[in-house]
Order: C-alpha cells, then sequence, then structure tokens
C-alpha cells in the first residue's frame, strides 16, 4: 500500500476502510493481489447494481472494442447512442407512459445535478433552489450548494449560493408533516424565504442515512411545487436504477418529476449521467450546456445491455424478495442485542443499520471487512451501517454475507461489552 501512501492524495477515503489491493471482480465478489475473496455490500456506493462484470455487459463492451468503434464522440451521433436512447425509450419511458427529453450531463451524478440545477434557473428566471436537511447530490459547486451535510462544506469555499435547506420527512419527529412547514415559509412574504425556481429531492437519502420518504410525503411535495409553480427534481442517482425494485425509486408514490437526474449504475459501471426532463423545459440553445465527456459510447454499450434486464419485472420481483430476506436480518439483529437501541430503515435492496451513536457504524464495517465482507457506513456520524448490495447477488452470498454482520455486531459487543454499549444508550 505504500505508494498510495507516498503518492495519492490525502482526500482518498474507501481505500483507508477497505485497506487491500483488489485485483479481480465478478458479481457480487471482490478478489485481492493475494486472492483474499469478499463479498461486496458496498456495490462502489450504488454504481454497481448489476454487480461487477455481468458477462452480457462485459461480452457487448468487448465486441464493441474489437470492431474499432466509437469510444469518443462528444454530442456526435453514433451508432451506440442511438442504440440506448431506443432502448431506454422503449424499456423505461414507454411502459411507464412518460415523456421526457434526455441530455447527456457529463460522466458523474453531479454533472446531471449541476444541469437540474442550472436549467430550472434558466426556465423560471428565479434563482432559489429548495433542498432538504440530510442531503447530497455531489460536491462540485452547484451541487455543494444543496448537499446538507458540513463535513463536504466549508463557508470559504463552498457557498450555498440562493438555496435554502428544509425539513426532510421526519426529520422534526415522527407526527410532523414537514411539508406544512415548507407551504407556510413560502406563503408567508416574511419568512425570509424567496420562491424558489426548483426543489431537489431523493426519495431515500444514501450518503444521509438511509432516510425514507413516504409515499404520500412525496405525493404532498409534488402538490405543494404544483400550488406555488416550482419544479421537482427527483435525485435518483443512488436510489434508481432498480435499488428500490422499481427502475425509479418514486414510481409507487405515482408522483410526475418535472426532471430527474441519473447515474451511478446506468451505465453498467462506466461513467455515465443524464437529466431526464419534460419537453417543454428544453429550452436550451444548442451548446449552450456542454462537457467534453457527455458521450461515452462504451457506457452506451454498456447501459443498453443492463435496460434490457428490465424488459420484464423479473428483476423487481427478485429485488422486492432480496429486500425482505435483509429486512428480516437486520430485525433479528435489532432483537439479540436489545442493549444497543438499534433501530433499522428501508426499501427494496437499501437498508440502513442506525446504532444511535458516532462512529460504531465504522467499527462495525472494520469487523466485517476482516471476516470478508464489504459494507460502508452513511449518516452525519457515521452512525449507519449501509446495505447496499449488488441486485443481482447471488442468494447463498446475500446470506453469508447478512451473517457475516451477525457475527461481527457480535464480536463487537464482547469486545466492549460495557463501554460502546453505554454510549450506544
Amino acid at each position: 500500500m505504500r505508494i498510495f501512501e507516498q503518492v495519492e492524495s490525502q482526500v482518498r477515503g474507501y481505500v483507508r476502510s477497505f485497506p487491500a489491493i483488489f485485483d479481480r471482480a465478478e458479481g457480487a465478489l471482490l478478489f485481492d493481489e493475494h486472492g483474499n475473496r469478499y463479498i461486496d455490500f458496498f456495490a462502489g456506493a450504488g454504481t454497481l447494481n448489476y454487480g461487477h462484470n455481468h458477462p452480457l455487459i462485459t461480452e457487448a463492451m468487448i465486441e464493441y472494442l474489437k470492431g474499432n468503434s466509437i469510444i469518443h464522440g462528444l454530442d456526435m451521433a453514433t451508432s451506440a447512442k442511438r442504440d440506448f436512447l431506443q432502448t431506454f425509450v422503449n424499456t423505461i419511458l414507454e411502459p411507464r407512459n412518460m415523456e421526457y427529453k434526455v441530455q447527456f450531463t457529463g460522466p458523474t451524478g453531479t454533472n446531471a445535478v449541476e444541469t437540474a440545477i442550472k436549467l430550472a434557473r434558466m426556465v423560471k428566471q428565479r434563482s432559489n433552489i429548495l433542498t432538504f436537511t440530510n442531503g447530497y447530490h455531489g460536491l462540485t459547486m452547484g451541487s455543494l450548494s444543496v448537499t446538507g451535510n458540513s463535513f463536504y462544506r466549508d463557508e470559504s469555499y463552498g457557498v450555498r449560493a440562493n438555496t435554502d435547506f428544509m425539513p426532510f420527512d421526519g426529520y422534526l419527529g415522527e407526527g410532523v408533516n414537514t411539508i406544512d412547514y415548507i407551504r407556510k415559509v413560502l406563503s408567508d412574504a416574511s419568512s425570509g424565504i424567496d420562491l424558489p425556481a426548483a426543489v431537489i429531492v431523493e426519495t431515500i437519502q444514501g450518503e444521509g442515512g438511509i432516510n425514507v420518504a413516504s409515499a404520500e410525503w412525496l405525493q404532498e411535495l409534488e402538490k405543494l411545487c404544483r400550488d406555488f409553480d416550482i419544479l421537482l427534481i427527483i435525485d435518483d442517482i443512488q436510489m434508481g436504477n432498480g435499488r428500490t425494485g422499481s427502475f425509479f425509486s418514486f414510481e409507487e408514490s405515482g408522483i410526475r418529476p418535472d426532471m430527474i437526474t441519473l447515474s451511478k449504475s446506468l451505465g453498467g459501471g462506466l461513467p455515465m449521467s443524464i437529466l431526464l426532463m419534460r419537453p417543454e423545459l428544453d429550452q436550451w440553445q444548442p451548446g449552450e450546456h456542454t462537457g467534453t465527456f457527455r458521450g461515452n459510447n462504451l457506457a452506451f454499450v454498456a447501459a443498453t445491455q443492463a435496460l434490457k434486464m428490465w424488459e420484464d419485472d423479473s428483476l423487481t420481483k427478485q429485488v422486492l424478495q432480496y429486500g425482505e430476506v435483509v429486512k428480516a436480518a437486520m430485525e433479528d439483529i435489532v432483537a439479540e442485542h436489545p442493549d444497543l437501541n438499534l433501530s433499522i430503515r428501508g426499501r427494496g435492496m437499501a437498508w440502513g443499520l442506525d446504532f444511535g451513536a458516532p462512529d460504531l457504524a465504522s467499527k462495525i464495517s472494520a469487523i466485517a471487512f476482516e471476516k470478508g465482507l464489504i459494507i460502508e457506513t452513511a449518516g452525519a456520524d457515521s452512525s449507519i451501517l449501509k446495505f447496499l448490495a449488488p441486485l443481482v447477488i447471488d442468494p447463498d452470498l446475500l446470506n453469508e454475507g447478512l451473517e457475516i454482520i451477525k457475527e461481527s455486531v457480535r464480536e463487537f459487543t464482547k469486545q466492549n461489552n460495557t463501554v460502546y454499549i453505554q454510549e450506544a444508550s
């Protein structure tokens, strides 16, 4: 690991949590240079919903490369882009009666967020954006301005220009409808909150701690946006692409966002992000918003293969079935350790085990890594153990990984029976 310590920036993060030099990967498994095997409950922070090196995706990319096909094409027309767009329309949009224009924004999710914010301000001719407590939308300047966690920003370099933070669903406790609060401040000319161009929200806050917005809350948020002529942007970068069961995380609520940001698993493991917008919002002049790597043709090839997995509802059913397995395992852990005051939350294949105290989840993650499981943490104080396994994980591997989590919590409580139980209480 010496070369990484000597040459790579101090900003490196995951290499500190998972100190191994990884060499190979397949499905939900990673292998280091020494052949040690790790079950992956991390999935590239939600980038590998279809697993590592899915054979259909890999084969398609190899054939594309062997044909000397276009890799970099800016926004020129290519066969790979045409095939992706047609597959996306046929497989995702038309079956859901959705009509959106597609904008290719650059290689990462924050590019899509920046584009959505810029477009909303341009269309509405208003600069304010509403965002939410514990929200995470990326770390470029515009995205940073709507990201809540103070660890990622500072007023000296990440000024929250023309943004206001509102309480997410459940932030003020059970029984408090935070939409009522938002409606009040928008209705009051003395609230100090300017009428926003848009609201940006995650239906499940991944980095924020697996905070789940109810369908009813999302429906009320949509109505609020319609009542005040505000655009509704759903950030589906981490929770889209089937993570909750349906392709889009908001489908069960029945809402119709004005814009949707997609990235991470969309490219089948390769960098790719898009912005979906209602056709009437597509008011750009040609070349007005651009980017060198908005035409990743190899990612188009991978994405086209990944989208074919949504031609029927078999993957949705599998995600929901696996989700129940994960939920049951998490409930077992909560019941087994009442002194830790644990709680769980999540949906589909996105779950969080809340230890209620700083750094405890990181200690469990470290123990799990020693036992051959990779799982990250989330939340403002890293108190959440965050489950994001590939959607296509083998059921035996899923159960093996869940058992490692159980064993890791048991080992932790034995090692720290007095001190950390008191902290968690």
